[in-house]
């Protein structure tokens, strides 16, 4: 397994999505995940350190996490297949050490909040990812409106200005 980070997140130019990009700790190539506005939201909240009075979706899922005696100790991003991308969340609670399924922007969101380390594999960077260059565009995908090299006072301001709408629509 390769640890990779939330490099950034962008918004793919051709589908108006959200696009999180993880990229390797040890190297420059990135796996670009596309997500739902509300994952997306939820990613850069965490990131830019903005906090709430009342905890939000992901907060609570954290909360419950260790209010049950729980750890997140790391995040798989395993495979994809027909192009929906899977991850597990490995708990430990006590001796026991146990997988659950998720969606790669639940689990990112979550291992935000919990300082948990996220992994991938050789294959899928290799398959799925790109070698970057240019840290700002990735194959057609940007970040979001100049976004990279902010400060995270700069990206929380930024963030209490911006249009739920600027993420892209959510198509189920």
């Amino acid at each position: 397994m390769i640890e990779i980070k939330v490099q950034s997140l962008g918004l793919d130019q051709v589908s108006k999505s959200p696009v999180v990009i993880l990229q390797e700790v040890a190297g420059t190539r990135v796996l670009p995940i596309w997500i739902g506005p509300a994952e997306a939201s939820a990613i850069a909240m965490q990131l830019a350190g903005m906090t709430f009075a009342r905890p939000l979706t992901h907060d609570l899922a954290a909360s419950l996490l260790k209010g049950l005696g729980g750890e997140l100790k790391r995040v798989l991003i395993t495979r994809v297949q027909n192009n929906t991308y899977y991850a597990e969340m490995v708990i430990q609670r006590a001796d026991e050490m146990f997988s659950i399924d998720a969606r790669p922007s639940d689990a990112i969101a979550i291992a935000l909040r919990t300082d948990s380390k996220l992994f991938t594999t050789d294959d899928l960077l290799a398959a799925g990812g790109v070698e970057i260059e240019d840290a700002d565009a990735v194959d057609g995908v940007q970040a979001h409106e100049g976004t990279r090299g902010m400060s995270a006072e700069e990206l929380r301001e930024y963030l209490k200005k911006m249009d739920p709408e600027d993420l892209g629509r959510f198509h189920p």
